[in-house]
């Protein structure tokens, strides 16, 4: 469900992105059959609330997060996640520590076989 956006979101002003981050909620709800008044309800909120985010107009963090959660929407968030990267000095170096092949390491006193 990743789709590349053509939205220039560095261009867009910040009234334009709380737009159509209301604009993508109103329409998840819509595909999910439910009314403003469902979601109010189960994400604990207003549904003057619902409507206001619906309209563009500002709301706090947590009750976006909380509408998300009643929409299942909350894969947004994924975005935000930090992912630790290693350089590729760091790879290098642990490519180096990996064993290349199996030795007997000085283990010459085996015992004879019954063969």
């Amino acid at each position: 469900m990743m789709e590349v956006s053509d939205i220039n979101w560095v261009a867009s002003s910040d009234v334009a992105i709380v737009e159509t981050i209301g604009a993508f909620i109103k329409h998840h709800r819509l595909l999910q059959n439910k009314t403003q008044q469902q979601v109010a309800t189960d994400a604990g909120v207003n549904r003057s609330t619902i409507v206001q985010l619906e309209n563009g107009e500002s709301i706090t963090l947590l009750t976006l997060i909380q509408v998300l959660r009643v929409l299942n929407l909350l894969y947004v968030i994924d975005v935000f996640r930090i992912k630790e990267q290693l350089s590729p000095l760091q790879l290098a170096k642990q490519e180096q520590g990996k064993r290349k092949r199996a030795s007997s390491k000085g283990n010459n006193d085996q015992t004879p076989s019954d063969w």
